[in-house]
């Protein structure tokens, strides 16, 4: 009796399988095309949320043509110096964590050119003097 009912139980999933409908494999195209659709959705959701931050990050009214950060530098690493533009007035401002100090004030001018490399200092000169140093030792 106890083989019967191992021999039933045995049959059964086989029975059960054998009945099911089969499943066929999804079309390639249509999920290649599904992936497609996805990452285009994904990109301009992206390119909308960078579109809807610059619009709402841009200054508005009477300042937002009156003050023009012309350059900026590091002087210690929390503090920079930046140099403003407000109308025909150049301003060199101090900057540091919860502090701003007004450093000098001059008429509008123009910057003056970086001076090119002094011969030797750039990277391309001295990585070739390396290698020909390396390669005749």
């Amino acid at each position: 009796m106890r083989k019967i009912f191992l021999l039933f139980f045995a049959a059964l999933p086989g029975a059960a399988l054998a009945q099911a409908a089969p499943v066929g494999l999804p079309d390639a195209g249509a999920g290649l095309l599904q992936v497609f659709i996805g990452l285009g959705v994904v990109i301009a959701a992206i390119v909308g949320a960078l579109w809807l931050l610059k619009r709402l990050s841009a200054p508005r009214g009477a300042a937002a043509g009156a003050l023009r950060v012309i350059a900026g530098a590091a002087v210690g690493p929390r503090e920079r110096v930046v140099l403003l533009e407000v109308e025909d007035t150049w301003l060199v401002i101090g900057v540091a964590p919860g502090q701003v100090s007004a450093l000098h004030q001059l008429p509008r001018g123009r910057l003056a050119e970086a001076p090119p490399a002094p011969a030797g200092k750039d990277f391309g000169g001295w990585l070739k003097q390396v290698m020909e140093r390396r390669n005749a030792g």
